[in-house]
């Protein structure tokens, strides 16, 4: 049972990974999502940066891979305990990823396709619900924040269990914590030197 779950975490983290916006990038820019706009490997830049049909498919195969790493974990037949964890090492994957030096993207889209396989029913309905800020915004970060912040107290309501509830927080957290990260690294490099 330790040998399943050690593989599906390790699969777990190379499924989440696999460098979706950067091969965006690459096939039809000949760029490194990395080095334009906001430098984040992942689908609002390339939306923003290489196109709309493509921005979606990466936020499509980022959901995926967060689906895909939990769906490992069941058919090993491993604890829950294990399957949450493969899960974080998806997100883990896509923030650091093995094959680009571990400078990847935030984990929101990867997140987003772990809590929908795990909760769909309170995931379909704060879907729902962030669409609305989303389709006046386009930004996925503002929308994120309708669909995340209240997700613990819903799958409360629903009477899901309370490990998930805590993972609902604390997944979101790390995402938020790349986030700021991020942000405090890009203002960072925005500076002039000596200033």
């Amino acid at each position: 049972m330790i040998g399943q779950a050690v593989l599906a975490i390790s699969l777990g983290y190379f499924v989440g990974s696999f460098p979706s916006a950067y091969i965006a990038g690459r096939l039809l820019k000949g760029v490194d999502i990395r080095e334009v706009g906001d430098g984040n490997m992942g689908a609002q830049n390339t939306y923003r940066e290489i196109s709309r049909k493509a921005g979606f498919a990466v936020g499509l195969v980022d959901a995926a891979k967060g689906a895909g790493a939990i769906l490992i974990a069941r058919a090993l037949n491993v604890p829950d305990v294990a399957v949450l964890l493969t899960g974080l090492a998806a997100v883990m994957g896509h923030n650091w990823p093995i094959f680009l030096h571990f400078r990847g993207g935030r984990g929101e889209a990867t997140t987003i396709g772990i809590m929908t396989t795990l909760m769909p029913r309170e995931m379909l309905i704060l879907l729902g619900v962030a669409a609305v800020p989303f389709a006046f915004t386009r930004n996925v970060t503002f929308a994120s924040v309708f669909l995340f912040a209240p997700l613990a107290l819903v799958a409360w309501g629903f009477g899901v269990p309370g490990t998930y509830i805590t993972y609902s927080i604390a997944l979101p957290c790390l995402v938020g914590l790349t986030h700021l990260l991020a942000t405090r690294r890009t203002m960072s490099n925005a500076i002039p030197k000596g200033t």
